[in-house]
């Protein structure tokens, strides 16, 4: 990747009639906030994504935004992609299907960062904080929602920063707009600390960011990010914590459906030796595959929430054919929207389980009370998604429609896809067993839990046990 220079607003090998028009519209957008900066500083790849080049992202362009005093917001840097959408309409990065829907993955990524005092020209590094989300993003097809979380688990400058997550919303100044080759819109990036991440999987995005935009030091109107800032909302103001964030979970439940994760899970009820145990799929050396079914299927139960490690880039949560928007039921539901329920295929067949063994590492174990109280007890289900196969396992409650496993049949199997049915009785004794696992501090594992009269075993692990399965 280059490092800045100017621009104007152009590549410089172009014609102004080969002016590509989707570029040419992102820059229209850009030039109506920022009509005194006709040449940014701009960040680019120095190879081209489509000509082989690491880094999908053709320009990151930097302005000088003087913020608005009226609504008491500061002055910043402001960042803006070109690449997530299609910016030449020739096929040569993303397929064209038409100008009424999304163009490319249908949104550009922005970011917002205090610009500190006497710095005259903005730092680079958040451009490669947006290659890194855009590589995600190419690489697994799947698009980011207003909402979503990225835990990233390191300061996103590289720095001794609190600030090493983020969650996403629209960008407050920048308008969706329309161009030849379909529809874009801006998300906008925003800087969060771990504890903040945390009150977001475990009630809403959305919810965090509208405290954060009422505390200025937080962001304020713009959710301008600053990685000077050392202490959380919560530290901030005590009262937010119990009065809108435990107060939103227990009216609202939690937005988010599911997770990538480390997980396995072990059918208790059948011999080692048996070729259908579940041990086959999770670890074995040909795991069965999910149909795409039931793949689309699980997609759309992981619609919210994305995890990305600094070790690993974690797989799909929402898929890139998935509308940005969606009007929820009354009902929640286990169906997606191009099929009216869950239909088995012939080849593989739904199995009752008598007995189950779940195995999560420790990240994923912390947020099994969050699956159990901000979901199952407000009529909703939860997805773990392995991030080392196809296994995957939902928590289902007794009003999630289109479920194969049943009251009566509480664990049933799909392939490698696991449900289980938790009544609401059920569901509160597991959350005071499971209490320990609230306080997100690092524990002894292995930790077991067992209920011998549901035929159920919970085990802790290290991440060694899924890194290394067959060791």
């Amino acid at each position: 990747m280059d490092e800045i220079r100017p621009t104007s607003g152009a590549p410089a090998h172009g014609l102004v009639p080969l002016f590509p028009p989707g570029l040419q519209a992102i820059y229209g957008e850009c030039r109506r906030l920022y009509p005194d900066q006709a040449n940014p500083l701009q960040v680019t790849a120095i190879v081209k994504y489509w000509l082989g080049g690491p880094d999908p992202l053709d320009y990151i362009s930097m302005y000088r935004n003087v913020g608005c005093p009226a609504q008491d917001v500061q002055e910043h840097w402001h960042y803006v992609s070109f690449g997530l959408s299609d910016l030449y309409g020739d096929n040569r990065v993303h397929e064209f299907s038409g100008a009424d829907g999304p163009s490319g993955f249908g949104f550009e990524l922005t970011f917002r960062l205090k610009r500190e005092a006497g710095e005259t020209a903005p730092p680079t590094w958040p451009a490669e904080l947006m290659q890194g989300l855009a590589r995600y993003v190419f690489q697994s097809e799947n698009t980011f929602c207003s909402g979503d979380h990225v835990s990233w688990h390191s300061p996103l400058d590289n720095s001794e920063s609190r600030i090493q997550h983020m969650l996403l919303t629209e960008d407050p100044q920048m308008q969706p707009i329309q161009t030849p080759f379909g529809t874009v819109s801006f998300l906008q990036i925003v800087g969060v600390c771990t504890e903040e991440l945390q009150a977001a999987q475990q009630w809403n995005g959305q919810g965090i960011l509208e405290l954060m935009r009422g505390i200025k030091v937080a962001g304020g109107p713009w959710l301008i990010t600053d990685m000077r800032r050392g202490e959380t909302i919560f530290e901030i103001d005590p009262h937010l914590q119990q009065e809108r964030v435990d107060q939103g979970i227990e009216t609202e439940g939690s937005n988010l459906s599911g997770v990538s994760a480390k997980c396995v899970w072990d059918d208790l009820s059948r011999p080692p030796d048996d070729e259908e145990d579940s041990r086959s799929i999770c670890i074995g050396s040909q795991p069965r595959r999910l149909s795409n079914k039931d793949t689309e299927q699980i997609r759309e139960t992981l619609r919210k929430g994305l995890e990305f490690n600094s070790k690993t880039t974690l797989p799909p949560i929402s898929s890139q054919k998935q509308s940005h928007e969606r009007a929820q039921s009354r009902k929640d539901s286990l169906e997606s929207e191009s099929s009216a329920a869950i239909v088995p295929h012939e080849l593989v067949r739904t199995r009752q389980l008598e007995s189950v063994h779940l195995k999560f590492n420790q990240e994923s174990g912390t947020l099994l009370p969050l699956c159990l109280r901000g979901r199952l007890l407000h009529g909703r289900h939860f997805t773990y998604k392995s991030i080392n196969g196809d296994t995957a396992i939902t928590f289902v409650s007794t009003g999630v429609e289109g479920a194969f496993a049943t009251e009566e049949h509480p664990y049933a199997a799909h392939g490698p896809w696991l449900q289980i049915l938790l009544t609401e009785e059920f569901v509160e004794q597991m959350l005071g067993d499971l209490q320990e696992l609230n306080t997100h501090d690092e524990t002894k594992l292995p930790k077991e839990y067992s209920w011998p009269e549901k035929k159920l075993k919970i085990s802790i692990l290290p991440d060694s046990v899924f890194d290394n399965p067959l060791q």
